[in-house]
């Protein structure tokens, strides 16, 4: 059977192309989106149905990996035009009232909240859809499989379909035009055994395409995952040697940064790639989660 057609939606997100993505599978009357993206890049999702001759209320399903807001923060305003939500039981209570979920971004974002992520609204609880994890999800023809991948979050699903893994942010973040890829350690819930548990999961399922969010799809799906599980060893061989100095929230940010812009040097990245990163993977952002896995998980 030939592969489905899988349509890249780039949501161009603060104006920069390759960060955030979206994917478009048709069948029949089904319109299914792999990731809502971020309400502020709502535009640029119209505009990427609108090449396939479709509107928002066209869609008819909405797959989350997970509810971060550069997933998940136009999911309430696809509820309303139509669309059923799916999302990790763990992730449900947050989409129908989003307020918790908002304050905390809010804490971090501060002025540049609306800016950044656009309105989060609540998704209509009646167009929420919770699948249990390994309950295949049958769309017309189209078949997706849930698999829970924590340790980037706890709430986190990759979808397999056919022979292509969209794998969210627990596969990693990779710009194109380079065999070089980041691990996105957010906190609240960065947690390197689950991560590396969730990968020789991900291997062991043999699909032979991997199409993480930020950005693309790719068919070197073993040099993707082991690459990926090695710079989670060595991140967090990074971390033990820096916290055996004790340093403050600051220390710790300024000195992951630095490693960063090294490993940016000697990848040769271009600066339009970096600040492709950037925006999908805040490096002041990974340090907090450093910070806080040491404390909560190293510490404990």
């Amino acid at each position: 059977m030939a592969n489905t057609r899988i349509v890249l939606i780039d949501l161009n997100f603060q104006g920069k192309s390759q960060a955030i993505a979206s994917y478009l599978i048709r069948d029949g009357d089904a319109a299914v989106l792999v990731e809502a993206g971020p309400g502020s890049t709502l535009s640029a999702l119209e505009a990427g149905l609108a090449n396939e001759g479709l509107s928002p209320r066209d869609l008819t399903h909405v797959l989350l990996t997970h509810i971060h807001l550069d997933h998940a923060g136009a999911a309430g305003w696809l509820s309303q035009q139509g669309a059923q939500i799916y999302v990790h039981p763990i992730g449900a209570p947050h989409l129908l009232n989003p307020e918790k979920l908002i304050a905390s971004a809010t804490r971090i974002y501060g002025d540049r909240m609306n800016q950044l992520w656009g309105e989060f609204l609540p998704v209509a609880q009646n167009q929420l859809k919770v699948p249990k994890e390994a309950e295949e999800i049958v769309i017309g023809n189209l078949r997706f499989l849930p698999v829970h991948t924590p340790g980037h979050a706890e709430h986190h699903y990759s979808y397999v379909f056919e022979d292509v893994c969209f794998s969210g942010d627990v596969g990693g973040v990779r710009i194109p035009g380079f065999q070089y890829l980041r691990a996105p350690m957010p906190p609240p819930e960065l947690h390197f055994g689950k991560w590396r548990d969730s990968l020789a999961l991900l291997k062991g399922m043999k699909f032979a395409r991997i199409a993480p969010t930020h950005f693309g799809i790719y068919d070197d799906v073993d040099w993707h995952l082991q690459s990926l599980d090695e710079t989670l060893a060595e991140m967090e061989r990074w971390l033990e040697r820096v916290m055996s100095r004790e340093p403050s929230i600051e220390e710790l940010r300024g000195e992951f940064t630095q490693y960063m812009e090294q490993e940016s040097r000697e990848k040769n990245l271009s600066m339009d790639v970096i600040r492709a990163y950037s925006l999908s993977n805040p490096v002041g952002m990974s340090a907090d989660g450093l910070m806080r896995y040491w404390k909560k998980v190293r510490m404990a």
